[in-house]
């Protein structure tokens, strides 16, 4: 029975291969360009620094060394706070952004973004014993709770417009340097909630088992997407790319990996 179930395993994984040669032939080759690659590793876990390592690791990382491997490039990974990456990658100093960039008008024009990677929904992370609220109304209706969020980011702007007032100067937003700061001041109890896509909350939830939880319903839907200076060259082989990991599961294979079975 082992044998058997073996035996089918490597089939299908020969098959898989095969299918996934096939697909990278038919990929733009980029000869072994090396492509400047940046990101912030603090958005668990999509990027982030192994506890263990240091090494930067997350569905991000994978997912674009395995880009650059169809592509027959390679990465030359680098860190970046997330107040400057937009800039930076508008300025030709990086090639590549990602750090669950949301794709919105504002940044189309500053920079080019791949096709969607990912579609994620905002909701409000919160400590696993609250009581005192259980969705968005009720929080914007006590003066006495307070969002943590990073200044620039979709996170901050639900907080802002869909959430409390419009006023990006609500005292009832206490901002933070990087995203996982303000995680770990929803932690300490300096803060009453943060607001993250679902992907990223999932992430969060395993890795600090019995300390979070999700409350109330989807606060707006997003799609997340590579960020590329204008006029890449870039843009048409990753978006290719992206496409053929699609067609052949690997996008699932991550979302699986990183999202369900990984023990942060």
């Amino acid at each position: 029975m082992k044998r058997s179930l073996l035996a089918t395993a490597g089939a299908v994984f020969t098959a898989l291969m095969m299918t996934q040669t096939v697909q990278a032939s038919d990929l733009p080759d980029l000869k072994g360009r090396t492509i400047v690659a940046v990101t912030e590793n603090a958005y668990t876990p999509l990027n982030f620094a192994d506890p263990e390592t240091g090494k930067g690791i997350g569905w991000e990382y994978d997912a674009f060394n395995e880009i650059a491997k169809r592509l027959n490039a390679k990465v030359d990974w680098q860190l970046s706070s997330w107040d400057t990456m937009i800039q930076a990658v508008k300025q030709g100093q990086y090639d590549v952004a990602m750090d669950g960039i949301t794709i919105n008008d504002d940044r189309k024009a500053q920079v080019d973004f791949s096709d969607p990677y990912m579609v994620s929904e905002q909701f409000m992370l919160v400590r696993a014993d609250e009581t005192r609220f259980s969705n968005a109304k009720d929080f914007a209706k006590d003066d006495d709770l307070y969002f943590g969020a990073q200044p620039g980011t979709t996170n901050f702007y639900v907080a802002v417009y869909t959430v409390l007032d419009g006023n990006e100067s609500n005292s009832r937003i206490s901002l933070f340097e990087t995203f996982g700061a303000s995680v770990q001041a929803l932690k300490s109890g300096d803060v009453d909630s943060v607001l993250m896509d679902a992907t990223s909350a999932r992430g969060y939830i395993g890795a600090n088992p019995g300390t979070f939880k999700v409350i109330g319903g989807p606060l707006g839907t997003e799609e997340f997407g590579f960020i590329f200076t204008p006029n890449s060259d870039l843009v048409k082989p990753v978006n290719a790319a992206l496409k053929s990991m699609k067609d052949d599961g690997t996008l699932d294979s991550l979302n699986q990996k990183w999202f369900f079975d990984y023990n942060h």
